[in-house]
């Protein structure tokens, strides 16, 4: 399988994920080995295929390739973490694969010719191999206005900027994750237009009380004089290339190359009904040279639309029989 086949909508989901599928399991030792351990083979449905724990990007190197990587020509993205932390390592063997993810994905959702972009991102800067910093550089490279950047930390928002981009006809779309904007927000006085988009990307622990979504976007609409509808959510990770959004609601949507289940925590083989709690499995086809077949730590839920919420970090001490298939080296 070609990868750029991974965006051609001629071609159904079903039928690009079992050739992904396939693809991984004969050409990625690590998750050839759990598909193995599990007794599964090539010829399965889309449901039956395994997702390997996200644990497996602390623990291994998920590559999938028929040859070995040269010593440059992909990049690295790492989660964030104090010093000494086990963090997850995500090789990108093609960065424009995923740059591609980027803009069709967000192309989705939204007109991107409408858009400048500011991003602010403390805690995330001092990491050189943050995705979320490199996706939103993307962003703003491609953005051709010249008002589009990344924010000084610890800075408020200045109001002739904001008018700067309302005479050029523009609309505001700011990047943050979640407890940076509200500070952001509190150190600010500024009138934003009203079609601004607040895209908060998590980040809901700091030195802070915890808050739920609904809470969160409550708050920063009232902080920054918006209506509730124009704050929104992205759902991405470093072991993800794709993102999922959530436009105006708690329900996020993702773009048609990405498939998100919510899985029984007991046996993540498993779906369970519309509405239960669960585990969120992701397919995201764009982790081509990875693994696309992802069992995440996050808890969540789906309604009947195949929407889903983001309901926090599963209790490790819940989950159980979902790490001990990554074999050892």
């Amino acid at each position: 399988m070609n990868p750029d086949q991974i965006f051609d909508e001629s071609v159904s989901f079903e039928e690009k994920a079992l050739n992904v599928f396939k693809y991984q399991v004969e050409n990625n030792p690590v998750y050839g080995r759990f598909c193995k351990a599990l007794g599964i083979t090539s010829s399965v449905n889309v449901e039956e295929i395994p997702l390997l724990p996200i644990q497996a990007f602390k623990e291994k190197e998920i590559v999938t390739s028929k040859k070995k990587l040269s010593a440059d020509g992909y990049q690295i993205f790492q989660s964030s973490g104090t010093s000494g932390m086990q963090r997850s390592k995500h090789i990108v063997v093609d960065p424009d694969l995923y740059k591609q993810s980027i803009f069709d994905g967000m192309w989705e959702f939204y007109d991107l010719h409408e858009y400048v972009i500011w991003a602010y991102t403390p805690g995330y800067n001092s990491n050189p191999n943050s995705s979320l910093v490199w996706m939103l550089n993307a962003l703003i490279e491609r953005e051709d206005s010249g008002h589009s950047k990344f924010l000084e930390l610890d800075k408020p928002l200045l109001q002739n900027e904001i008018d700067q981009i309302i005479a050029s006809g523009k609309k505001l779309m700011l990047f943050g994750a979640a407890f940076g904007l509200l500070d952001l927000a509190e150190r600010s006085n500024v009138d934003l237009a009203k079609d601004t988009i607040v895209m908060e990307t998590g980040g809901m622990k700091t030195f802070r009380r915890e808050m739920t979504k609904q809470d969160l976007h409550e708050q920063l609409a009232k902080d920054f004089g918006l209506n509730l509808e124009q704050i929104h959510s992205e759902y991405g990770m470093t072991e993800l290339l794709s993102q999922a959004y959530s436009v105006g609601t708690q329900w996020f949507d993702c773009p048609s190359w990405m498939q998100v289940s919510i899985r029984n925590p007991e046996n993540p083989m498993l779906e369970v009904e519309h509405g239960e709690e669960g585990l969120i499995g992701v397919i995201d086809l764009v982790n081509f040279y990875s693994c696309s077949f992802i069992l995440t730590g996050d808890k969540g839920i789906m309604n009947a639309e195949n929407q889903f919420q983001v309901l926090g970090r599963w209790n490790p001490k819940n989950l159980r029989g979902c790490n001990f298939l990554i074999d050892q080296d």
